[in-house]
């Protein structure tokens, strides 16, 4: 286990888990004492309640990592007490804690389907809510020195990630790329081997975007295997394979990308502008079934249409019960999620994740819903 310190703030990662608490108050802006800023006009840093102290239990999504670093952070330099657990296991588990009852919130890149909303019901009787907290994009990552750039339309991904296209000096990589071919080279996928919401969104985008190549569907947590394919745990483990591995390619979370090329993605680059232009153009909110729950979908065919949007969004929720059974978490979990709500602790995670941050409109939602919370 390796300790070091981040401006105040104790991080500790081990056993999979990422541990995170306040060890003084910072230089910042730490006035007010409200945890609820639609009780004040205080939001950010100023509605924190420096008196607050206890864990907050969270697990899943691994693309909130580096947000939840920055977010715990912030937080905890005002709220020196509470100490946040984040164990980044993937979504689907970190969903199918949350819906034993394991978990204070769950971090996940995809809402809860309409089967994990009905067994929510049974562990929390007023349902669960999924809040959006954090905004991405999914990056198609890849290995070949050949290729200093790189185009990919939805119909050849799809191709490659359902096995039909093997070598990287197929025609149909060439025709994205204003006819250049590549020299020969086996591509090996890379995917998750656990159930990943950054598959969800991938194959969500595929199957929206390429339904006639891509015939598995939406919704998947890890791509179809296909001969050849490399499993690997986790976004960072996916990563770290793609840079190992000559010729590979796969989709990781933009803040997991590091040093590996990504490639365009329909004519449009990765970037925080076209997350953020994708995400105005086609999200919209699908709520499941507990009132004030914020799941939402995107629309492939306009984010297609839109030439400034990146193709592949993610928005990640923090999954919580409307009804708590313990009022101290409640007090913890909400206020928390009250700070990520604010520009504040947008900019605290964008920062540290490389992110954007999700747009004013949903923010407001997301405070909206909060203050529902008993």
């Amino acid at each position: 286990m390796n300790i070091k310190r981040l401006s105040a703030i104790a991080v500790v990662v081990g056993a999979g888990a990422l541990i995170l608490a306040g060890c003084s108050t910072s230089g910042g802006n730490t006035g007010g004492t409200s945890a609820s800023p639609s009780a004040t006009s205080k939001s950010g840093f100023d509605a924190i309640d420096k008196s607050l102290s206890g864990t907050i239990t969270a697990a899943g999504s691994s693309a909130q990592v580096a947000a939840q670093t920055g977010y715990s952070a912030a937080f905890a330099s005002v709220a020196t007490g509470v100490t946040l657990n984040y164990n980044p296991e993937g979504s689907g588990g970190g969903r199918k804690d949350f819906i034993a009852g394991s978990l204070d919130f769950a971090g996940s890149d995809a809402p809860l389907s309409a089967d994990e909303a009905k067994q929510a019901e049974a562990t929390f009787p007023g349902g669960a809510l999924d809040i959006p907290v954090y905004l991405d994009g999914v990056a198609i990552a890849y290995n070949n020195s050949a290729a200093s750039s790189l185009n990919l339309t939805a119909s050849t991904l799809a191709k490659i990630f359902s096995g039909k296209i093997t070598d990287w000096s197929d025609p149909a990589i060439a025709k994205d790329n204003g006819g250049k071919a590549l020299p020969s080279k086996k591509i090996t996928v890379v995917t998750r081997s656990d159930s990943s919401g950054t598959m969800q969104n991938l194959t969500n985008y595929l199957s929206g975007a390429a339904a006639s190549d891509w015939a598995a569907g939406p919704n998947l947590g890890t791509l179809p295997q296909i001969p050849g394919m490399d499993l690997q745990k986790g976004g960072a483990a996916v990563a770290t394979e793609i840079t190992a591995v000559d010729g590979a390619i796969g989709g990781v979370d933009h803040s997991a990308l590091g040093s590996l090329k990504a490639a365009s993605v329909d004519g449009v680059k990765l970037s925080n502008d076209g997350i953020a232009e994708a995400m105005s153009t086609g999200f919209s909110i699908t709520p499941n079934s507990t009132p004030g729950d914020l799941s939402g979908s995107f629309d492939y065919a306009k984010i297609k249409a839109d030439t400034k949007a990146y193709p592949i969004p993610l928005v990640s929720y923090a999954i919580i019960p409307a009804k708590f059974k313990d009022a101290t978490k409640e007090k913890l979990v909400v206020s928390y999620l009250q700070f990520i709500a604010s520009s504040d602790g947008q900019k605290a995670g964008s920062t540290k994740a490389g992110s954007a941050p999700l747009p004013d409109s949903i923010l407001k939602q997301v405070v909206k819903t909060l203050d529902t919370v008993k």
